[in-house]
């Protein structure tokens, strides 16, 4: 399915992966807008669309009317920084009070410009925020049919247990997100069915044919405790001496999401932008004595295997490149709100 009849401007685009999939559903993206200018080159080396790097408080409604042109439909999509909602936040959230202000931004843009759709993913805590309930508001206020629910990446083909909230807007008519591809445990994509084709790499190694199936290295103690883990299993099932001062505490034993192997028959866990560390999480091999490699955290990620993310000779920064990683849309996801809306512009569509 194309839909060349409409343009799509991706705000808080990173490093592609929404753009990348509606453009796998036939939607025509015609401009990204990020702050961080590492996403750069994997965003136009990946996708067809150009790359605007500023911060989008700055980014003005007369840019976006710009980029749109004369589109016979205009949608504008995006996934403002999650931060400040999410469940993996530590600390005082009053500390990204900041962030707040781009969701509001996203709105303000909506309002002024008017486009014809629009969509917007994020984490699930904030369906449950006065933010969102303002955002969702001023929306209907302005004319827009609005529809909004979390969805279960697993039933849309991602190998990895992730749930986002997912809006949709039109001021066409009433527009919903497709039904799953794949409703049900039995349906689901796999661990092994993702990476277990990828050469076998050492803790701190790096594969000769994809500088992105690097592994970060692992201490003699980690190496131990990933040695006397089970796929599935927790740092409880640890000798004593192996166990973390931090764990042996009553504080630490509700943590028992770290330090874990994935279970080949099952899908990941949530990617995270820390999912290359095997102390962040259940981010250990199901069988190799080592972390989740780059390529296979992107994979994970619904990530096509050849998808650039650093240029040709350039090492890859596990750091900079895991943040990239885990702060996308999954692809698989944003081919999912693609084909929602170019569903939505053949049945409401003139």
């Amino acid at each position: 399915m194309e839909t060349r009849s409409a343009k799509v401007v991706d705000l808080f685009c990173g490093a592609g992966g929404l753009t990348y999939g509606l453009e796998l559903a036939g939607l025509h993206v015609v401009e990204g807008v990020d702050i961080d200018p590492a996403c750069q080159y994997p965003y136009e080396a990946n996708t067809h669309a150009r790359y605007v790097q500023k911060n989008a408080r700055d980014y003005q409604a007369d840019e976006l009317r710009r980029a749109w042109g004369d589109a016979e439909y205009r949608v504008l999509v995006g996934c403002a920084p999650c931060q400040p909602f999410s469940t993996y936040t530590q600390g005082p959230r009053a500390t990204y009070k900041t962030k707040w202000v781009l969701l509001n931004k996203f709105a303000d843009l909506v309002v002024e410009t008017e486009p014809d759709i629009v969509s917007m993913e994020n984490v699930t805590p904030l369906e449950r925020t006065p933010t969102f309930r303002k955002f969702v508001r001023r929306l209907r206020q302005n004319g827009y049919h609005v529809s909004h629910s979390i969805l279960d990446c697993r039933q849309y083909g991602a190998p990895q247990m992730r749930r986002r909230l997912v809006l949709l807007a039109s001021r066409l008519g009433p527009i919903s997100v497709i039904d799953p591809t794949h409703p049900a445990p039995e349906d689901w994509t796999t661990v092994k069915d993702a990476i277990s084709a990828l050469p076998p790499i050492d803790a701190g190694a790096v594969d000769a044919s994809d500088p992105l199936h690097k592994s970060s290295r692992l201490s003699e103690i980690n190496l131990r405790r990933i040695r006397a883990s089970n796929p599935g299993g927790t740092w409880k099932d640890w000798p004593e001496d192996l166990v973390a001062k931090c764990h042996r505490k009553e504080t630490g034993k509700t943590y028992p999401g770290v330090y874990g192997r994935m279970e080949w028959e099952k899908p990941s866990p949530t990617i995270t932008g820390q999912s290359f560390g095997f102390g962040n999480g259940r981010f250990g091999h199901p069988e190799q004595d080592r972390a989740l490699s780059l390529r296979e955290a992107a994979i994970l990620q619904t990530f096509p295997t050849n998808y650039l993310f650093v240029q040709p000779n350039e090492t890859p920064s596990m750091k900079t490149v895991g943040r990239m990683i885990g702060n996308a849309v999954p692809p698989i996801l944003g081919k999912t709100i693609g084909l929602s809306v170019a569903q939505h512009l053949a049945a409401f569509g003139k």
